[in-house]
This record gives structure tokens, C-alpha cells and sequence, in this order.
């Protein structure tokens, strides 16, 4: 396109739109006529042919418009001419000629539409600009008019008016220049009525009006003492902020809220208060126990205040201790009680702005609103754990300052009721578990509570040692939940709290600590007297729930001179200062009437003075866990060795006996004794006296075993007319299984305070070793049942009787009548021994099946040393067993007799047949090989021979081998 142009201008042509800039060349332009196009138009028309001519013209006709196109072409002459070759050469450039002219034909009509449009505008356009000179003419010519009619004294009222107007203006700067020289008087006023946010807004005010008249001289030192004014306020205020760290106050928080909201300065109030809160804390801890070394120390030496904190906390007395610490927790309480409600003030004032803020239209003032909320809310936020590490570190110091192990027990879980007080507090404040105090907390609690554990084994060793195994007298509805020990089961509150700041209804919404403390109070408020002030009401009165009975059993024994006097007195810990259950006298408890076996008939629980002091034990074990859970693995660790030296102790006084696995009966089970096993190599010390050449590992090991307990000598086991003791037997094993019950009731509160990862050992504990309390039943009563029936005597008159008569006997034999005399006799001294204490069925029931069953085999071993018996001595084996158990069924409501197939069956043993003989053997191992080999023997010669004999003896020997 822009070669054709360039043609154009050779030939003396303008394109349309270049032609309008020059109007002069509109009247001159030749446009070509109807025919020239005609003519361009009926030539024939190839676009492909026509372009290839166009661009087969050469550059330098498309150069400036200085070139000489005529020049040119002469000088491109060759010397000798040639008449043909310029012919065809000239025919080349009228072709392309013809190219460039039909195509600027075609160019010119494309564009003649936009041309006459563009001519129109330009006309009109020529027309508008003629208007325009005839109307700039007429205003000339109307402003010359007016400017002759204007006058001197015209302008000369408006210079007047205008002077006027400044003079007025004038006076009314000098009026509110007066005034701001007055103000100073009104801002001191309102900062003495703490109203920060009105002298604010004033000094602000009368700064913009004295910027309004700088150009005063008398201004510019106004000024100046405006903007002193100014930063006096703030130092004010910044110290009205630092008043909110210890007493909140709603209304003098939010006056000095809107004050630094008018200086701009919400952000810098923050950081200010949370370095106040800091400044707080420091402070108060610090005078708190100034106040209480100096108040100890009697006088007023300066000295300690220009100690550390760190060291002033070791000039703290132990009488002092636990005051100061409660009033240093109630102290630090109020601190971050302020920073509670300062964050309540912020959310419930952010949550209006933002309802206000929506229904307004300023989006800047808005956005920024939001930045400095954000700011607050994440300041506020941050600052809660900045704070609470704060706390801990102040008060982790004070504990540090004193060993703890001087306290007393009531006075150590005092002060950890104070601790887990004050960690629940943290806890509610930012959500944090407190890891610097129970870090500390722990490693004294655990070094405290080893060495009071240590004292506990010890006393209740001593106790065991002491114990005459007696029943102490509780009310038949005795419950553990009744003693002062296990108080902090039923009651929410803590002994730290006063009562009257307790919730009303326990069954409501649960309530944080400052929600409930918000508006008055203090969790760490301490009662004058921080124990119950209720009593116990567990102990019948002298052992008695009536005062009949005691007056009915003081009648004919009023006198227990014969008690020792060590066992009347109280033992008292030195430690703790605590007393056990008052002893009632073995003589009162033995001379029991008749008429006491009513109240025995009660199910009244079974226990001694020392199962009520491991009882309790067991309780305060678990008020620390309860207190301190992070070391509830040790205490309940330290909880089960009471109980496994308890039982262990039962054991050895009256369970142990050698001769009992020789029974074959398996009165231990093997889990009865793995236990017994575990707590004597864990627990138990059974080396009398130390040895000098043990290693240090060893003695180290061994000062966590306690030595094994000695049954006292009071306690009498040797004695007929007592059944061995039963009575002390009774106590001592069902006051194990009352105190097993006792475990089993605790062990969802043990479960609940014990870590995950360590209730396997909780599981273990009570499956492997709770569980088996019962089971100490049967080896000790076997040793009742053993000795409470004369079975020598019986195996003795049964070998005086003849089993080979020759006919059948009606009447049976005296060792019969002998055995049942033994056991009505038997029966006479339970119910004797059930006078003086309450026999539980399971026990009658384990003393009859253990006596019967010893029976039993005592008549097989009877049978078994028989020479020589025939058939008919047989048939009168069945009838003595038979006569029996007739007997002895009226005796006892023991349902099936025990052992009573031992017996028959082996009896019937005789009629079997040399095969039925030899499969029987092989199943029956229950009986010894003497009483297999006595069977065989006997029944040679009646319908056995030698060779079976021989046979049935080998069967037998093959049986015994493995037992050997």
C-alpha cells in the first residue's frame, strides 16, 4: 500500500486523507473521469498477474519525491543502443504503469464514499467557525460598554465591605485566643477527676486552634505549653493503666481506653500494659514475701529489700510457709484475674464496634479499626502464656527456697492442694498444663513421698507386729467414704477454699475458676481451720452400736487391767501427727456374752485397727494423686505395696505351712503363689543384718525392702479350745478380703488419675494380686480344719477293725461314731469362736469342706492299710460311709458332700475286674500309689491273680515314675 502511494505522488496524486489537510488542493484535485475508469475497469483483470507486475517495479521508484524518474531511466541506457530491446523494455513499463494505475483506480473508488463525508464535515465545520467570529465580535463590543459604565465610588463600597468582613474575623481569633490562654486551669481540673478522655479531647482541640492563629506572636509559647500539657496527661495515663493490674476496674479501664483511642496510641497502650502486668507481677510477689521474712525476722532491717527475690525466698520460716504461699497465690490471682477481665473488656467492646462499624459508610476509618483490634486481640492473646510463665517462675522460685520435707504430711498436701490449685487456674487461663510447676512440684513431691512411704511401712510393720488380730468394732453400715481420708471424694471443694465460696448445685454447668470468682472472692482463701470440722462416726461406741449392749457386757467384765499397757496407748506419727483408730482392749472384745452374737449376725464389716489405718494410708495416698496427678504412677505404685505387705503378712503369720503343696490338693493356686513369690523378692528384706561386703547396688536395693513382719506374741495359735486361733484367723484373712473390696471399690478413681501408658501396671496389680486375697482362705483354714479334728485317732481304731469277715454286717464301726464326735465337737467350738467374732459363710463353709474333706482321705487311707478284705468287709466299708454322711449331713448344709465320690469309688474299686482294674488306675490319679498298690494287694487271691498282680503293680510304677 505504500509503494502505490509513493506511485501516486510521482504522478502528481494525493491520497484522500492526506488531500483534507490542504483545502487549498480540494478545488485542484483532478479526479479521474467516468471513462478513464471505465477503461481501467474493462481491461482484463488477473489480481495475481497485476500484483506480481506491481512488485516487479524497482525500489527506487518508491524513494523520495525528489527523484528523477526520466534521469533515471536514460542513464540506464546502454551505449549501443538497441531499437527492439527499448521497445520491449518501454512495453514493461506501460504494463506496469497500467498495473499501478487500475490499482490506484481501484483505491480511489474504495475510498470516494468516505471522501464526500469528510468534504461535508469540512464545510460545515467552515461554516460553524464564521458563527464563532461574529459572536467573539459582539462580546467585545459588549464588555467595552460595560467597563465605561462601572464607577471609582463603586469599587470603593466593596473595598469597605471587604475590610469589614476582616475586622469581624479578627475579633473573633482574639476572643478564642483569650480563651485558649484560659485553658490550662479546666485541663488540671479534669485530670484530677481522672476524666483523661475530656482533657484529651480538649488539649486536642485547643492545639488546632492555636495551629489555626501561629501567625500570632503570642500563639507560638501557647503552643508550646499545650504540647506540655499533652505529655503530662500521658504519664498520667500511663499510670492510671498500671493501676489496672491488680484491681480492675470497668469504668476506669474504659475511660482510659477512650483517652489513648483519641491520641491515636490503642497499640502502644497495649505493649505499655503488658509491660505493667510483667512490672505487676514482680512486685507483688516481692512484697508479699518481704512482708511475711520481715514480719518473721522482729524487725525493720532494710537489708532484706535490697535482696533477690530468689534469696529473699529462703528467709522465709516454716511456720510462715504456707501463709505466705496462699497469699502469694491469692495475689498473683488478682493479677491475672485483671488480665481476665481486661480481655473480657476487649471482646465485649470489639463485638460493638464491629455492629457499630457495619452500619457505617467510612471504609477507611473502618479498616484501620480493624488493624489495631487485630493487633489488641493477637497482643492479648500472646501475653495470656507470657504471663502464666511469669507466675510459675515466681512461684516455682518460693518453692525452691524451702525443702518440703520438713512438713508435716497435712501441711505438704496443703501445699500442693495450693499448687494444683493454682495450676487448675493456669490451666483455665491460657490452656496451658503447667509443665514448670509440675516439673518442680514433682521431683519434691516424689523425693517427699518416698521418705513418708519409707515411715509407712515401717509403722505398719510395726503395727502387724503389735497386732493382736481382735476385731475393732465399726457400725454395721461402715463405709471408707465416712473417714476424714476419703472426704475429698464426696466434696468438690478443696480444704483450701472457704466453703462459702463454694458452688451451689453440682450439677449444673461446670464453672471455671473466674467466672466463679469474677465478681468477688478468692480461690486460694484459706479457713481458719482448713480441716473437717465433722467427726468420724464410724466406731460402735466401745464396740457396741447400743448402749444396752455395752452396759449388758460391762456388767460382768468391768475391768481390762490385763490388757498391756503398750497396746492401750495411741501410737502417734511424728511426722504427720496423725492418730490412729483407737485400740479397743482384747478383754472387752473376749468377754463378749451371748448376747453380743446377735450384733456379730450383723453384717458389719471384718477388719482390724491396722486394716483401718492401711485404709486410711490408701486414702491419703490418694488424695495426693488426686492433687498431684502427675506422680499418681508413683503413689499408686507406693499404694500396692501396702496392700502386698499386708497380705504378705497374713500369709506368713497364718497361712504359711510346708506341709500343705505335700497334699496334692492344691490349696495355692499357682497365681496365689507367683504373687507371694513377686512381693518377696520385690518388697520383702529377708536378710536379718546387713552385710558389710554387700555392694552399693545391694544396699541401695535394699533400702527399698522392709524386713518381714513377726506375729506378736499375744496372739496364741497353739490352743484346741480356740480352734488354733481360728477366731484371730477370721479377723486377720477377712479383714485382707475387706480391704481386696475396699481396692476394688477405689480402682475406677485409681484408673482414672493413672497415665495411659501405665494402667497395664494398675490391670496387673489388681488381676495378679487383689484378686487373690480371697484365695489366702483355703491354706489358712486348712490349718484349722488339720489340727481341729483328731484324724490320727481315727486312722489308728480303724486299723483295729477286721475287713475280712465272711458275712455282711448291720451294725457299723466304732471309729465312726468316733469321727462324728470330733466333728460335733468341731461345731460346738465354731459356734463358740462365732460368739466372739462374725463368721462369714464363705468361711464356715471352707472350714466344713476342708474338714470333710480330710476326713475322707483319711478313711481311704484308712481302706488303704487294710491286710486282707473280703467282700462282705467291703460291703461294710460302704455301710460305715455311709452312716457317715447320714450324720454328718445334719451337721452341715454342705451340699454335695466333698470328696464323697473320692471315697466311694475307691471302695468300689475292689469288685473290678483285671482289665476294668488296670483302665481305672490310669485314670484315677488322684490317689496315691500306696492306696493303688494296698488295692491291688487286697484284691490278690479273690479275683486277681499274681500275673495280673504283677501287671496291674507295673501299670502303677509307670504312673508314679513322672512324680518322682
Amino acid at each position: 500500500m505504500q509503494k502505490i502511494k509513493s506511485l501516486m505522488t510521482r504522478q502528481g496524486l494525493k491520497s484522500p486523507p492526506e488531500s483534507l489537510s490542504d483545502l487549498g488542493a480540494i478545488e485542484s484535485l483532478r479526479v479521474p473521469g467516468k471513462e478513464e475508469f471505465r477503461e481501467l475497469r474493462e481491461q482484463p483483470s488477473d489480481p495475481q498477474a497485476e500484483q506480481e507486475l506491481i512488485n516487479s517495479i524497482e525500489q527506487v521508484y518508491f524513494s523520495a519525491d525528489s527523484f528523477d524518474i526520466v534521469k533515471y531511466e536514460l542513464e540506464k541506457l546502454p551505449p549501443i543502443l538497441n531499437l527492439q530491446e527499448i521497445e520491449e523494455y518501454r512495453d514493461k513499463l506501460k504494463q506496469q504503469q497500467a498495473a499501478v494505475s487500475k490499482k490506484v483506480a481501484d483505491l480511489i473508488l474504495e475510498k470516494q464514499p468516505a471522501y464526500v463525508k469528510e468534504l461535508e464535515r469540512v464545510t460545515s465545520l467552515q461554516t460553524g467557525l464564521q458563527l464563532a467570529a461574529v459572536i467573539c465580535t459582539n462580546g467585545r463590543r459588549h464588555l467595552n460598554i460595560a467597563k465605561e459604565g462601572f464607577t471609582q465610588a463603586s469599587l470603593g463600597l466593596l473595598a469597605n465591605q471587604r475590610k469589614r468582613q476582616l475586622l469581624i474575623g479578627l475579633l473573633k481569633s482574639l476572643r478564642t485566643i483569650k480563651t485558649l490562654q484560659r485553658t490550662d486551669v479546666r485541663l488540671s481540673e479534669m485530670l484530677e477527676e481522672e476524666d483523661y478522655p475530656g482533657a484529651i479531647q480538649l488539649c486536642l482541640e485547643c492545639q488546632n486552634a492555636a495551629s489555626t492563629f501561629k501567625h500570632y506572636s503570642c500563639i507560638s509559647e501557647l503552643n508550646s505549653k499545650l504540647q506540655d500539657t499533652l505529655e503530662q496527661i500521658e504519664e498520667q495515663l500511663d499510670v492510671a493503666l498500671s493501676k489496672i493490674c491488680k484491681n480492675f476496674d470497668i469504668n476506669h479501664y474504659t475511660k482510659v481506653q477512650q483517652a489513648y483511642r483519641l491520641l491515636g496510641k490503642t497499640q502502644t497502650a497495649m505493649d505499655q500494659l503488658h509491660m505493667h502486668f510483667t512490672q505487676a507481677i514482680h512486685n507483688t510477689v516481692f512484697q508479699v514475701v518481704l512482708g511475711y521474712v520481715e514480719l518473721c525476722a522482729g524487725n525493720t532491717d532494710t537489708k532484706f529489700q535490697k535482696l533477690q527475690y530468689k534469696d529473699l525466698c529462703t528467709h522465709v520460716t516454716p511456720d510462715s510457709y504456707i501463709p505466705c504461699l496462699a497469699d502469694l497465690c491469692k495475689a498473683l490471682w488478682e493479677v491475672m484475674l485483671s488480665y481476665y477481665r481486661t480481655m473480657e473488656w476487649h471482646e465485649k467492646h470489639d463485638s460493638e464496634d464491629s455492629a457499630s462499624a457495619a452500619e457505617g459508610s467510612n471504609m477507611m476509618g473502618t479498616e484501620e479499626t480493624n488493624f489495631d483490634r487485630g493487633y489488641i486481640k493477637k497482643k492479648l492473646e500472646h501475653g495470656l502464656t507470657r504471663i502464666w510463665q511469669d507466675v510459675q517462675l515466681k512461684v516455682k522460685t518460693y518453692l525452691l527456697g524451702t525443702d518440703l520435707s520438713i512438713f508435716k504430711y497435712d501441711d505438704f498436701i496443703f501445699v500442693l492442694d495450693i499448687i494444683s490449685r493454682l495450676m487448675q487456674v493456669g490451666e483455665e487461663f491460657c490452656g496451658s498444663k503447667s509443665e514448670v510447676l509440675q516439673e518442680s512440684i514433682r521431683k519434691q513431691s516424689v523425693n517427699y513421698f518416698k521418705n513418708y512411704h519409707r515411715t509407712r511401712l515401717d509403722e505398719l510393720r510395726m503395727f502387724l507386729e503389735n497386732e493382736t488380730w481382735e476385731l475393732c468394732p465399726v457400725k454395721s453400715n461402715f463405709s471408707i467414704l465416712q473417714l476424714h481420708e476419703f472426704k475429698f471424694m464426696e466434696q468438690s471443694r478443696s480444704p483450701s477454699v472457704s466453703p462459702s465460696k463454694q458452688p451451689m448445685s453440682s450439677s449444673s454447668k461446670t464453672v471455671t475458676l473466674f467466672e466463679q470468682y469474677c465478681s468477688g472472692g478468692n480461690p486460694f482463701e484459706i479457713q481458719a481451720n482448713h480441716k473437717d470440722e465433722e467427726t468420724e462416726d464410724v466406731l460402735a461406741s466401745n464396740g457396741y452400736e447400743s448402749d444396752e449392749q455395752e452396759k449388758s457386757a460391762y456388767q460382768e467384765y468391768d475391768s481390762d487391767s490385763d490388757v498391756p499397757e503398750e497396746l492401750k496407748q495411741d501410737y502417734v506419727d511424728e511426722q504427720t501427727g496423725d492418730a490412729p483408730v483407737k485400740s479397743v482392749s482384747r478383754e472387752t472384745l473376749k468377754s463378749r456374752k451371748k448376747s453380743d452374737y446377735s450384733l456379730n449376725k450383723v453384717n458389719a464389716p471384718i477388719l482390724t485397727n491396722t486394716t483401718l489405718n492401711v485404709i486410711r494410708l490408701v486414702g491419703k495416698y490418694m488424695q495426693m494423686m488426686s492433687i498431684l496427678k502427675p506422680i499418681a504412677f508413683d503413689v499408686i505404685h507406693f499404694t500396692s505395696q501396702l496392700f502386698d505387705y499386708y497380705l504378705y503378712a497374713i500369709y506368713t503369720f497364718f497361712g504359711r505351712n510346708d506341709s500343705l503343696e505335700s497334699t496334692g490338693l492344691g490349696l495355692s493356686s499357682s497365681r496365689l503363689r507367683t504373687t507371694l513369690n513377686r512381693i518377696q523378692e520385690s518388697l520383702i528384706d529377708l536378710e536379718v543384718s546387713a552385710d558389710s561386703t554387700a555392694t552399693l547396688t545391694a544396699a541401695e536395693e535394699r533400702k527399698e525392702k522392709i524386713p518381714s513382719p513377726h506375729l506378736s506374741h499375744l496372739v496364741v495359735l497353739t490352743s484346741g479350745d480356740t480352734l488354733y486361733g481360728l477366731a484371730e484367723r477370721v479377723v486377720a484373712t477377712e479383714s485382707l478380703v475387706f480391704l481386696a473390696e475396699q481396692f476394688e471399690f477405689l480402682q475406677p478413681h485409681l484408673d482414672a488419675v493413672m497415665p495411659a501408658v501405665k494402667k497395664p501396671f494398675l490391670q496387673q496389680f489388681y488381676s495378679q494380686t487383689v484378686s487373690t486375697a480371697s484365695e489366702l482362705r483355703k491354706p489358712i483354714y486348712w490349718i484349722v480344719a488339720g489340727k481341729a479334728i483328731d484324724y490320727e485317732q481315727m486312722l489308728l481304731l480303724m486299723t483295729n477293725v477286721k475287713w475280712d469277715v465272711k458275712e455282711i454286717m448291720s451294725q457299723h464301726n466304732i471309729y465312726v461314731d468316733a469321727l462324728l464326735k470330733e466333728f460335733e465337737q468341731f461345731n460346738r467350738r465354731l459356734n463358740e469362736v462365732s460368739k466372739k467374732v462374725r463368721i462369714p459363710l464363705p468361711v464356715s463353709n471352707i472350714l466344713w469342706e476342708h474338714c470333710i474333706r480330710l476326713a475322707n482321705r483319711t478313711i481311704v487311707e484308712g481302706y488303704a492299710t487294710v491286710k486282707k478284705c473280703s467282700n462282705e468287709g467291703r460291703a461294710l466299708m460302704q455301710l460305715d460311709f455311709q452312716q457317715f454322711l447320714m450324720k454328718l449331713e445334719k451337721l452341715t448344709d454342705i451340699r454335695p458332700i466333698p470328696d464323697k465320690e473320692f471315697v466311694e469309688t475307691y471302695i468300689k474299686a475292689y469288685y473290678l475286674t483285671e482289665n476294668d482294674m488296670e483302665r481305672w488306675i490310669k485314670e484315677h490319679r488322684e490317689y496315691s500309689t500306696k492306696q493303688l498298690t494296698n488295692l491291688v494287694n487286697v484284691c490278690l487271691g479273690s479275683h486277681i491273680n499274681k500275673k495280673a498282680r504283677q501287671k496291674l503293680l507295673a501299670a502303677i510304677d509307670d504312673i508314679d515314675r513322672p512324680k518322682r
